[in-house]
């Protein structure tokens, strides 16, 4: 596990290694424990990959950059390879010889045996490039699920790519405009998903994806790694398919537990982290250790779950609760990180519970991903019930009791219960086929065009992510649209971002493509039984469990941001809605922006959402843009 960099120049070039130092400098978090560089320089272009590396795996040979034998092939890596072992046994068998006992090497020895298509045969999180020599050529790849980040730009005579944008614009003479294109993702989503950024010229490399970089042309095209994804249902009884999910999900769940250094779970007390927790339980022989956090706030704070488990597993439980003073004390560690606006609110307790799980172990597996690969999302039942209510409701009476509904539903605090669930239903209501765009919107729903100025606004947003589904309308279309975006733009990018600020590895056993495969395989109705969301997940471990505790519902980890937006944040926030400063920032419509952030200060209404994602877009700008 560890960051990496890297760069191409048209030039022959002496400086990489100062350049890419200055890169690898701004990763340090991501791997403290040792460095590594490779350049090569011709009369037509220079290489140059570096990494930052955090030891997991082969603590004594693991050391990257590696090369094949005769060094014309090298790689620098990123993550970790859970079927490694096997595919090594295999290389072995066809008289393939390591050097070291790394998923490193296995990555390369694969790659030189049966070149690109041997990156599907991958099963884990990972970011690499290869310089390969032979072909003159640099191969960039990242994970089928998108769990690690990379990022890459192109300018007239360099190429670079890195594991965090801060090395990108560490290189960058000038600060790069903002995109459209971002800037409308971000309003809308709270986050920008791949293959876009808040910056016009550099990209995300999109899950599933590898470049191809042609060092003779300088120019590059990028690929899908794996486009055999099976689309096949099965026959299999509801019975006979739980206890293979079962098994599935205990298969996975071993796979990431390989290590050569302590690790331990992240415990909420939901469905997914408990399920997690308690098959790395029964896997290592040893007491697990468990980590959980809570909020002062009595309608925020879920303890009692974790604990409950944690009794249950009996595991070394560690349980940390969460006060405002604690996020202010590291709200400006926590957002910049990410390097463009983030404003997912439950960044800041699992950056929290990153940084005191580091005090314990290395590693830590996660629930992250259950919801997406079982459908275990609140919005899914939105889907169904716009189905429903548009083949009741004519359209005509929708709009003419839209707005009644909703300042019925208004809140005037920090609380996302039924009303504001219902609230945000009535809002989603799509008699075109765009609901679920509408549901996902978390930020600024339809009000966009008032929030921004008209040279910023970008009426077809989401039509890039329309080519996989343009018209939503069942579970599994739902599933996909959240593989492709929220998973990859805003639940990976959350805990990558915030564990390894702390140096912390985290691996999430239910991002498996095997266990995606099944799970698309299966009938909509064992996912989502009636409103029984994950039901076969639940059905496959409820006799792990006391009576009915993988059906009691959860929050998920809600922040009261509002709360503190009007508190501890508020001066900060205030400062921000400055006529002066918004005149000459020039990106916002000033009434529109002044009414929305007072009347949530002033208790009028409940803004959270909106203000939060609002404050958040201004931290990050101030941190870039204001000198």
């Amino acid at each position: 596990m560890c960051g990496i960099n890297g760069l191409i120049s048209k030039s022959s070039t002496n400086n990489l290694t100062d350049t890419l130092s200055k890169m690898n400098q701004m990763i340090y978090h991501r791997g403290p424990d040792e460095d590594g560089f490779y350049t090569d320089i011709s009369e037509t272009h220079s290489i140059g990959m570096a990494m930052r590396r955090l030891s997991i795996i082969d603590l004594n040979t693991g050391k990257q950059p590696i090369s094949n034998q005769n060094n014309t092939i090298t790689i620098v890596f990123n993550g970790e390879i859970y079927n490694y072992q096997k595919l090594r046994k295999k290389l072995e068998a066809e008289g393939i010889t390591f050097k070291t006992q790394s998923d490193t090497e296995v990555i390369l020895k694969l790659y030189e045996t049966k070149g690109e298509n041997s990156f599907k045969l991958l099963d884990g999180m990972f970011a690499f490039s290869i310089h390969d020599k032979n072909k003159n050529k640099v191969f960039i790849a990242r994970d089928f699920f998108g769990e690690k980040p990379l990022y890459f730009t192109q300018t007239n005579s360099e190429f670079y790519w890195a594991s965090e944008l801060k090395s990108i614009i560490k290189c960058r003479p000038d600060k790069p405009h903002i995109s459209k294109n971002g800037l409308n993702l971000f309003f809308k989503l709270t986050y920008i998903p791949a293959p876009f950024t808040i910056y016009d010229s550099v990209f995300k490399l999109e899950a599933n994806h590898y470049i191809d970089f042609d060092l003779t042309t300088h120019t590059y095209s990028t690929h899908k790694i794996d486009d055999t994804l099976s689309k096949e249902k099965s026959s299999l009884p509801f019975n006979e398919a739980k206890s293979k999910l079962n098994s599935l999900v205990m298969e996975s769940i071993e796979s990431r537990s390989v290590s050569d250094v302590p690790l331990g779970t992240f415990l909420s007390g939901g469905v997914d982290s408990s399920i997690v927790s308690l098959g790395l339980s029964k896997i290592v022989s040893n007491k697990i250790d468990t980590f959980s956090i809570g909020f002062e706030k009595a309608s925020f704070n879920e303890t009692d779950k974790s604990k409950l488990v944690a009794k249950l597993i009996n595991s070394n439980h560690h349980e940390f609760i969460l006060s405002e003073e604690d996020i202010k004390s590291h709200i400006d560690e926590i957002l910049l990180n990410f390097d463009e606006p983030f404003a997912d609110s439950s960044a800041l307790p699992t950056y929290l519970v990153s940084k005191k799980t580091r005090d314990f172990v290395k590693v830590a597996l996660t629930g992250d991903g259950g919801d997406e690969v079982f459908g275990g999302y609140n919005k899914y039942y939105m889907g169904k019930l716009n189905t429903k209510y548009t083949r009741i409701i004519p359209e005509f009476i929708h709009k003419n009791t839209k707005d009644i509904l909703t300042s019925l539903l208004a809140t005037k605090d920090d609380n996302r219960g039924k009303r504001f669930k219902l609230k945000k239903l009535i809002n989603a209501v799509n008699y075109q086929g765009d609901n679920y765009w509408n549901i996902i919107s978390l930020g600024f729903e339809n009000e966009t065009n008032n929030l921004l100025k008209p040279e910023y606004i970008n009426t077809n947003t989401f039509s890039y992510y329309k080519t996989f589904v343009e018209k939503p309308n069942s579970l599994t279309d739902y599933r996909e649209i959240d593989r492709h975006m929220s998973l990859e733009g805003d639940m990976l990018v959350k805990v990558d971002r915030t564990s390894m600020l702390n140096s912390l590895e985290c691996r999430a056993p239910f991002l498996n493509k095997t266990l995606w495969e099944f799970s698309n395989s299966l009938p909509e109705s064992y996912l989502l039984k009636g409103w029984d969301k994950k039901h076969i997940l639940k059905e496959a471990f409820k006799h792990e469990f006391p009576e009915g505790f993988l059906d009691k519902s959860k929050k998920g980890f809600v922040v009261p941001v509002g709360d503190w937006l009007r508190a501890g944040l508020k001066k900060e926030l205030e400062s921000y809605i400055e006529t002066r400063f918004l005149e000459k920032q020039d990106i916002f419509n000033i009434g529109f922006i002044k009414t929305l952030v007072n009347n949530h200060l002033s208790g009028k209404e409940d803004n959270s959402y909106k203000v939060w994602t609002y404050y958040t877009f201004q931290k990050w700008y101030c941190n870039i843009y204001t000198d």
